[in-house]
């Protein structure tokens, strides 16, 4: 069976892998498998970012002698791993970490063949309304992807000054103007917390109106506010650099963004770094085929690094 018949016998649980091809294309080309790796007994890959192990379950099936450290701190994405990859977990084949990537470690799990973060957020996170990312249900403003520690979206919103949630919504969110927004999100407040989605989704909707067809006008704020609950810009920047460190000779790291700050901060961290070099200089995106069939894909940008 090819590669392009394998991957497309797959079948996904609750979230399709974005970019799977190419990324399970440049973490394990086919043509240089033993080129990359020589003869090792075994392949080595950590997830940082797991999920529904969409990208695990491609590359667990292309690659011999396949064994896997993978971390998510999202409880859900945990539990779902244990159970859905139980016999991987049992055989010794497949380690599985409650943590987030920025607690990763080359001491503590060694170096790797083939490393992947895949930074957005899943499927199962934006539809299940009480995990708070999305502004289509009603559910709790709390948007952290480790729902037992931190700062929830309901505390900034009601307890930032409206200096700081104007440089939240423009840092992160991207929003040139959102002065009007939290002018009226620090009024309201004033007579009743904002405690739910779509209380905040409406008033931004009722303060910004709908500008571009297809695009609801609360998407750049819950942007920004799901960047600022779990800090992951510095997260990013802390960390990238940490895990290059941890790729053997030849080993590949594939990061996936969403967000244009995040892409710049992996493009600048691969172009400069003195421990290898990009793989792609350009940014891959998602061909229109897959964009067409998953809507998420369309903010997909692909990186890949290579050490020395």
């Amino acid at each position: 069976m090819s590669r392009d018949e394998l991957l497309s016998n797959l079948i996904f649980q609750d979230h399709i892998p974005v970019l799977l091809k190419p990324v399970t294309g440049l973490l394990w080309p086919e043509e240089n498998n033993i080129l990359l790796h020589g003869n090792s007994s075994e392949i080595r890959y950590f997830d940082g970012t797991f999920g529904r192990g969409g990208h695990y379950q491609a590359l667990k099936n292309l690659i011999p002698n396949f064994k896997a450290v993978v971390f998510d701190q999202d409880l859900d994405a945990v539990e779902f791993a244990k159970q859905k990859f139980s016999t991987e977990v049992q055989s010794g084949c497949l380690l599985v970490q409650h943590a987030n990537f920025s607690q990763f470690s080359s001491e503590k799990w060694g170096k790797f063949d083939i490393m992947l973060l895949d930074l957005g957020v899943s499927s199962p996170q934006l539809d299940q309304s009480h995990r708070g990312f999305s502004f289509y249900g009603d559910g709790p403003l709390d948007m952290r992807m480790n729902t037992t520690t931190g700062a929830t979206a309901e505390m900034i919103i009601n307890e930032s000054s409206e200096e700081e949630l104007i440089q939240i919504f423009q840092n992160l969110g991207e929003v040139r103007s959102p002065y009007r927004v939290v002018r009226a999100i620090v009024n309201d407040r004033k007579i009743a917390p904002y405690k739910t989605t779509l209380q905040l989704a409406q008033l931004i909707e009722r303060v910004e109106g709908w500008r571009k067809k297809g695009f609801h006008p609360a998407t750049l704020y819950f942007q920004g506010l799901r960047l600022a609950v779990n800090q992951e810009l510095e997260v990013l920047s802390q960390t990238l650099p940490e895990i290059m460190k941890a790729l053997n000779p030849k080993g590949r790291l594939a990061v996936l963004t969403f967000h244009s700050l995040e892409d710049r901060i992996v493009k600048n961290i691969f172009k400069n770094s003195d421990l290898g070099q990009p793989v792609n200089k350009k940014v891959i995106v998602a061909e229109r085929e897959e964009q067409l069939s998953n809507v998420r894909s369309r903010s997909a940008k692909l990186r890949v690094f290579e050490r020395h």
